[in-house]
């Protein structure tokens, strides 16, 4: 506990730094409610019953299905790695309830402290891999890639922890994809930080099924990541980006979405699967560490949207590793897959009305995301202040794209669009604003006509930045 209050007051100090006394008064206050919401937390593994039934159901998986079951392996990049650390992580994959799997560790070392711990287990699952010298963790990582066998490759750190259902999850997940004639491209899980001990966890991070925005904004993603071995192997990790190298490896194979890979390709388990060990220096603990890390996440960024030929400025928010993209001259110019870009309403009584309207509340009515919010707090996982894709937005503060654009573009990014060549939305967004001051209700009239935008295919981006 010390050690987290120690690291939060270096996070504070440096968001201070940056942006000034204000903005970082308004910071605390935020973090620390935001501490109080999450002491209850606690991560509750499966039950010893439960953990039975899916080793029962995973080990019959080949009789009844005729079918071999799909073999994930997990690379790991270590380098002196404490055996401590070492030895907790080989228990959390041979305690997995899906037994097939397999376990790559390139070590780039120079002792041979990782051979002892890994040998003090004999299981053949796990593939010890002793690296010439330290290529630099991206490109250990590719040689690791080269000894997988696996349809799915997972990353794991050398210092963190999986979760006893982590990788009968995915193949649970990924079944379900496949019953739906979906092949996914990858899979990802929620995750929460452990203490040195790995014993105490905290902080989970919940996550949003596939956004490409968000994902613009920063690699929410991150772990437990599965990439299917055919993608991970033709992308590769790239040295140029080390310190953010899963990110730019994600960013890249996120790409497919706006060359025809449906979003649904990409997999949210919504499970903490995942246990993000944080030492003191460590990024997850003190983001003031790694700057180097963000730098190149900001250059991963910048080097993705140039291959998509978008005009952009990448900038950096008040928070590490958080990113927005601009838009030269504006996203409806630039993004052939954005139809609608939307803005906040303006702030009442000093709290946000983001404008976002989410699925309809228990009493029926639709929920606006964020709304009540001190304008000055940033939100769960600093979401309030970030670029997304959104299901519906408020049309009072929306732009659309010219019709000629439309027409353009349409054709790339349509997956079912009944009557469009009725649906003209320069004039149906007209409608619509005039529908609301005539005193429509905002929300139905927002939801209707974004769920239209939706049905042709295209996004509708929020940015918190501008305004309409």
């Amino acid at each position: 506990m010390i050690k987290r209050l120690r690291a939060g007051w270096k996070r504070a100090l440096g968001y201070f730094r940056r942006n000034g006394i204000s903005a970082a008064a308004w910071a605390v206050v935020e973090r620390l409610l935001q501490e109080k919401q999450q002491s209850g937390y606690r991560y509750e593994p499966p039950s010893q019953e439960e953990l039975l039934r899916q080793r029962r159901e995973a080990e019959g998986r080949k009789g009844s299905s005729g079918k071999n079951p799909p073999l994930f392996s997990v690379v790991v990049p270590a380098y002196e790695t404490p055996p401590v650390f070492l030895r907790a992580l080989l228990d959390s994959m041979q305690a997995q309830t899906w037994p097939h799997w397999q376990l790559v560790i390139a070590d780039a070392g120079s002792t041979d402290t990782v051979k002892r711990v890994v040998e003090e287990r004999e299981d053949a699952r796990i593939r010890y891999v002793k690296l010439a010298e330290n290529l630099g963790i991206a490109a250990n990582t590719n040689e690791a890639l080269k000894e997988v066998k696996g349809t799915y490759a997972g990353l794991l750190d050398h210092d963190d922890l999986l979760t006893p259902d982590a990788l009968y999850e995915m193949a649970r997940a990924l079944k379900e994809s496949e019953t739906r004639g979906i092949r996914p491209v990858l899979l990802y899980s929620d995750e929460d930080k452990c203490d040195g001990s790995g014993q105490n966890f905290y902080e989970p991070h919940r996550k949003p099924d596939f956004n490409l925005d968000l994902l613009l904004s920063n690699n929410y993603i991150c772990h437990f990541l599965m990439l299917r071995t055919d993608v991970f192997r033709s992308l590769k990790e790239r040295s140029g980006f080390d310190g953010a190298q899963d990110y730019d490896l994600v960013l890249r194979a996120a790409a497919g979405v706006l060359s025809g890979e449906p979003e649904a390709a990409y997999v949210h388990v919504p499970k903490v699967l995942y246990h993000w060990r944080c030492h003191e220096t460590s990024t997850a603990s003190n983001p003031e560490s790694k700057r180097y890390a963000y730098e190149a996440g900001k250059r991963a960024l910048a080097d993705f949207c140039a291959a998509q030929d978008w005009k952009v400025q990448v900038e950096d928010t008040r928070h590490l590793g958080f990113y927005a993209v601009r838009y030269l001259p504006d996203i409806l110019e630039v993004r052939t897959d954005v139809a609608a870009v939307a803005f906040p309403l303006p702030p009442r009584r000093g709290r946000l009305r983001s404008g976002i309207y989410d699925r309809k509340g228990p009493d029926g009515a639709f929920v606006m995301r964020y709304e009540g919010m001190p304008r000055h707090f940033s939100g769960y996982m600093h979401r309030a202040v970030l670029q997304q894709d959104v299901e519906a937005a408020d049309v009072r503060t929306m732009r659309v794209r010219r019709e000629e654009s439309i027409k353009r573009g349409s054709g790339e990014r349509a997956v079912e669009s009944p009557g469009r060549e009725n649906f003209r939305l320069e004039e149906e967004l007209e409608k619509a604003q005039e529908a609301v001051r005539q005193g429509a209700d905002p929300a139905e009239t927002s939801v209707a006509f974004c769920r239209k935008i939706r049905r042709m295919g295209y996004r509708i981006c929020w940015d918190p930045y501008g305004k309409a």
